[in-house]
């Protein structure tokens, strides 16, 4: 078990260091100040967000072997969970119509995506995903709990706090299909389709140089944008069993930890200017510390 715990505590940390690099980088370095890695600092800042709700519960259960978490904590839990989760969905729909803009209609890109259009784009993913997680923790507040004052998990969502509760829960099953059904199609569909003119656009380049340049410039965000939704449909979207109950399991640490670890190595080894910019900033503070 100490082992596991290390492991994982490794992952977290490497989590925090990696998406905080990122957004120091966008904040200093003047060559990143444009609306791409503006959206990339808010997702690395988004990523380190819903890693830190699970993982620190996680640790702790490792520790003390308690696997149990109370009610107040859990609903408290769910709410940035979700709150989060949502933002970062808001937010991957806006980074696909920044890239849909600069593949498709380069010449009017810094017309379009001005700096107060991407501040409200970003803006608008917090609020929203801030508001769709309030909604669920409101009406997870009209339930009464009556067979525990626990739940025997490190990870605390909807479903868990549905099969203990004695209150009918259909209105808040509704809820949740009313939301899915309405805005998680929505913000899929406004993720995805951007990408059909994307890559119609790709096809249509002549030159190989041009495709492949053209394709450097979506490939990491299109990445992203798969693992994280495969892990989210696999999670809420398959039926659980007993079979697949452990491999559900591993799906939601890998979307509260690994996920966020693999946004920021995705972007910066892919990506040629965030490692120029890392290297910019080593040798600004090696100069810092020779004037020393």
């Amino acid at each position: 078990m100490n082992g596991l715990f290390v492991f994982f505590l490794l992952i977290y940390l490497m989590t925090l260091i990696t998406n905080l690099l990122i957004c120091f980088l966008v904040l200093t370095d003047y060559n990143l100040h444009n609306p791409m890695y503006f959206f990339l600092a808010n997702l690395a800042f988004l990523d380190m967000s819903y890693s830190s709700v699970t993982a620190p519960r996680m640790f702790f259960d490792l520790v003390t072997k308690s696997r149990s978490i109370s009610i107040p904590a859990c609903i408290s839990q769910v709410f940035f969970y979700l709150s989060f989760v949502w933002s970062e969905l808001f937010l991957l729909s806006a980074m696909s119509y920044d890239r849909y803009i600069a593949i498709c209609h380069p010449l009017h890109y810094k017309l379009i995506m001005s700096w107060r259009v991407c501040t409200r784009l970003a803006s608008l993913s917090w609020v929203a995903g801030c508001t769709l997680g309030l909604v669920h923790t409101l009406f997870l507040l009209r339930l009464s709990f009556c067979r525990t004052s626990s739940i025997h998990n490190f990870f605390c969502d909807l479903p868990n706090l549905y099969q203990i509760t004695c209150t009918d829960t259909f209105i808040n099953m509704m809820v949740i299909f009313l939301e899915g059904a309405s805005i998680g199609v929505a913000v899929f569909l406004l993720t995805f389709i951007p990408y059909v003119y994307i890559f119609s656009t790709i096809l249509r380049i002549r030159s190989k140089t041009g495709k492949r340049k053209a394709f450097s410039t979506c490939s990491s965000h299109i990445t992203v944008v798969f693992i994280f939704y495969g892990c989210l449909i696999f999670i809420y979207l398959v039926p659980t069993s007993r079979k697949n109950h452990n491999l559900n399991k591993l799906f939601t640490v890998i979307t509260a930890l690994i996920n966020p670890l693999l946004n920021p190595l995705i972007y910066s080894l892919r990506n040629k200017d965030l490692m120029k910019a890392l290297t910019r900033s080593y040798y600004h503070l090696r100069l810092i510390q020779a004037s020393r």
